[in-house]
């Protein structure tokens, strides 16, 4: 007889157990209660849409990670939510079409194709907010504030940020004029920080000195200085690549004024998403694990076509990766009310009126097993002089 496997999930594919569901429940309460008090309107999203309309603005970075299914009523592509900023930025610009600055948070299960390291979900629980339609960097220092309380709130509180600019690299490119081909090249060696694959591409593409000086030197341009290097190392780049530094420098300033204690790395050669972005990248990282815990930037081209390509930014992270790398505790509550099988007209009553305060209360079923210390229950009704009352369980029993 073949083992019974029905039980078991895909890999890479979670569920959340009592107490860590109440726990959970109670995070996600927390964080969008706090977005909300910060003037952040929550949307939901729906889980699947048009492949087309999911994958607009993302260059394709959310390809391989998007499972998609035919539409048996229309035989259109459908996919499945990899990330829902792209949902978000549809919202705001075709749905909303405010004029004002508009702030908008979600939280929702996406599903990836593939996990994103061995030990990373393939369905996280995203959480985030996104600023539409301010380009100044008052907006990314609104959405890394709110970024790190919200990491504070989940009880993180060792953590750095790592702080880049796509920019940079695109206006070098840019700068020098090379083909699709030649900039993917580029990227790749520089993601790797490959400095002799760097030497060897700028040569074989007949880049300037100057040029080529640039570009290798970007892979170096990290550490807590790297933005005083750039400034020499970068002197005769273009004027897009100055507007970079200066954006960034600048953001850099403001965010040590509101969080002198926050540690910041800087990485110019960091281009997460960076067919996705346009502006500043960055992650929050705590010591020991290798994977962010929270990442962000700007991305003001995405809602070009949905009609409105309005200035945006805006963070993300799994709820459930907060909850696991934190420390917060359940918050307290009186204990649960066991309330035996009885059909007497008062005990109905007052289970009803109990509820109605806010109290737990489990009732018995008949010739059930367990008693109220099996059922997790702290305090019983009992029936005392005709009266329903509240009663402790019994030492003796709670032990059991």
């Amino acid at each position: 007889m073949s083992e019974n496997r029905h039980w078991l999930l895909p890999e890479g594919i979670g569920e959340t157990l009592p107490p860590q569901a109440q726990l959970l429940e109670q995070l996600r309460r927390e964080l969008l209660d706090l977005y909300r008090s910060w003037g952040y309107e929550l949307i939901f999203p729906p889980f699947v849409e048009y492949l087309d309309s999911l994958l607009t603005g993302t260059g394709g970075d959310l390809d391989l990670q998007t499972f998609k299914l035919t539409d048996q009523i229309t035989g259109r592509t459908l996919g499945i939510r990899a990330d829902i900023t792209p949902q978000a930025a549809r919202i705001d610009a075709h749905q909303l079409r405010r004029d004002c600055p508009t702030r908008l948070c979600y939280l929702g299960t996406v599903l990836n194709s593939r996990a994103v390291a061995l030990s990373e979900s393939r369905s996280p629980l995203q959480i985030g907010a996104e600023l539409y339609g301010y380009s100044g960097v008052e907006a990314e220092l609104e959405i890394l504030s709110l970024m790190i309380e919200t990491l504070t709130r989940a009880g993180i509180d060792e953590l750095y940020l790592d702080l880049g600019h796509v920019g940079i690299f695109r206006g070098l490119v840019r700068q020098a004029g090379l083909d699709k081909r030649q900039e993917l090249a580029l990227f790749d060696a520089l993601q790797r920080k490959a400095v002799p694959e760097l030497e060897s591409l700028v040569g074989e593409f007949s880049l300037s000195e100057s040029l080529s000086e640039m570009t290798v030197r970007l892979a170096e341009l990290s550490g807590e200085g790297a933005l005083e290097a750039a400034a020499v190392s970068l002197a005769n780049a273009g004027t897009p690549v100055r507007e970079a530094l200066d954006e960034l420098g600048r953001l850099a300033e403001r965010l040590r004024q509101r969080h002198p204690d926050l540690p910041v790395h800087y990485d110019l050669a960091e281009l997460r998403g960076y067919h996705y972005h346009t502006g500043v990248v960055f992650a929050a990282f705590v010591p020991g694990i290798g994977q962010e815990v929270a990442r962000g930037g700007r991305y003001d081209d995405i809602g070009h076509v949905f009609g409105r390509a309005r200035p945006a930014c805006g963070f993300s992270a799994d709820l459930t990766k907060l909850l696991k790398l934190g420390r917060i505790d359940l918050h307290p509550s009186p204990p649960a009310i066991f309330a035996g099988y009885d059909d007497d007209p008062l005990l109905r009553q007052q289970i009803v009126n109990l509820r109605a305060a806010g109290r737990t209360v489990i009732e018995g079923l008949p010739e059930q097993q367990g008693d109220a210390a099996r059922m997790g229950c702290g305090e019983e009704l009992r029936k005392l002089g005709g009266q329903w009352v509240i009663t402790g369980v019994p030492s003796d029993r709670q032990s059991r």
